[in-house]
């Protein structure tokens, strides 16, 4: 094969790597320094991931050797581009005898688990161009499910923050205006108006400490974010909440059964590519539920028992997957349960819109009308008065 122009080694033990971490981490601080950027020039984002794994692939298919066609992209890039710098490090690293999937083992916010094991199933069964491939399908079709859910949580939030801002100014710049107007005219006000009245006072004279226990809040909920109890509490409101579970249950869901075939279709042995799963899933819940399935499956248990006993995934779910190892058909069967999700996932999306946007609407809708009802209502009865 055209990729094959580095000397055979052995596979490198995790000393190997320990040893090489440090190298790679002060090669990137390096970098850093060189371009005077910020750490994150040394990362690749994920469309930048998606084109270099097409382009190495088509690079490899016409026949060039992999330091060649790792070269020519680092010379594609611009000079203070993370591209360059992954490509020139690799491409560095293959010369000095090390193994592809090794030298992209170094870059792990770039290459994750899920790339650098496939990349060794390519190495080990020479079909590094197909291996490629496969991992830009599946980058483009994560990209899409991820794509998806932005842009049906994206016009909810816009919408609701443009309302509550609304809100706000009408309490702090429009009512008091209209109360001066009241207290010149001594009238009395109804019981809306003085709630809206006491409203707006309430948050003139005390908004600052309002939002000063919101941004503790904020500060305190992304610290508790981060903390092994608060992700998995979080990932376990992601599968529950109405109208949210059922996007991020089937993308994620969709997710896996996509990232258990590529491994188990590119020669990963399925307690590997359980590891990689419960790593590169995304969501606490199904990782505890996957390394327990992983436990239970080094004593000889099928994948779809344990997955099954945890509560975790959908009876459908671990019926196909029963299926595929009765039938002997793992891989089929985690492409149909991967395409049945993600319509599901589609469809999903489709009804969170349709139904977000009447109940946006009528819950904006009552908060202007409210304030625009207590005002109407002050204006009629000092009309009266008067008259």
């Amino acid at each position: 094969m055209g990729y094959s122009n580095r000397r055979k080694t052995a596979p490198s033990s995790s000393a190997d790597h320990a040893a090489a971490a440090p190298k790679a981490a002060k090669g990137a601080s390096v970098w850093t320094m060189q371009i005077g950027g910020s750490k994150k020039k040394t990362d690749m984002k994920r469309l930048e991931v998606l084109l270099f794994v097409s382009e190495l692939a088509d690079l490899l298919e016409a026949g060039m050797k992999l330091g060649q066609a790792l070269q020519a992209l680092a010379n594609q890039g611009e000079d203070d581009s993370a591209r360059k710098y992954i490509c020139q490090d690799i491409c560095d690293a293959i010369v000095r005898g090390e193994n592809f999937s090794d030298a992209c083992a170094r870059h792990p916010k770039t290459f994750p688990a899920l790339f650098s094991n496939m990349l060794r199933a390519g190495e080990a069964s020479g079909a590094m161009v197909e291996v490629l491939r496969r991992l830009g399908d599946h980058y483009e079709r994560d990209d899409n499910m991820r794509g998806k859910i932005k842009s049906a949580l994206s016009y909810p939030i816009i919408v609701l923050c443009f309302g509550v801002l609304a809100v706000i100014g009408a309490l702090v710049w429009i009512i008091p205006q209209f109360q001066k107007v009241f207290d010149s005219m001594g009238a009395s006000l109804p019981l809306p108006t003085k709630i809206l009245i006491g409203m707006s006072d309430f948050v003139i004279n005390y908004g600052w400490l309002l939002a000063i226990a919101a941004a503790g809040f904020a500060l305190w909920l992304r610290k508790w974010k981060k903390t092994p109890a608060g992700v998995r509490k979080i990932d376990g409101w992601k599968l529950k909440m109405p109208l949210i579970k059922g996007i991020v249950a089937a993308g994620a869901y969709s997710s896996l059964a996509y990232t258990l075939k590529t491994l188990l279709s590119n020669g990963v042995n399925v307690l590997q590519a359980l590891k990689i799963c419960s790593e590169t899933c995304g969501n606490a819940v199904i990782a505890e539920a996957l390394t327990t399935a992983r436990q239970r499956v080094t004593d000889g248990t099928t994948i779809s028992g344990p997955l099954a006993s945890s509560g975790v995934f959908p009876r459908m779910m671990t019926d196909m997957l029963a299926v595929g190892e009765q039938a002997g058909d793992m891989v089929g069967s985690l492409e149909h349960i991967g395409r049945r999700y993600q319509k599901d996932m589609d469809r999903n999306i489709t009804t969170f819109t349709n139904a977000l946007e009447p109940i946006l609407i009528v819950v904006i809708a009552g908060a202007v009308g409210f304030v625009a009802v207590a005002i109407l209502m002050a204006v009629f009865k000092v009309s009266s008065s008067l008259g």
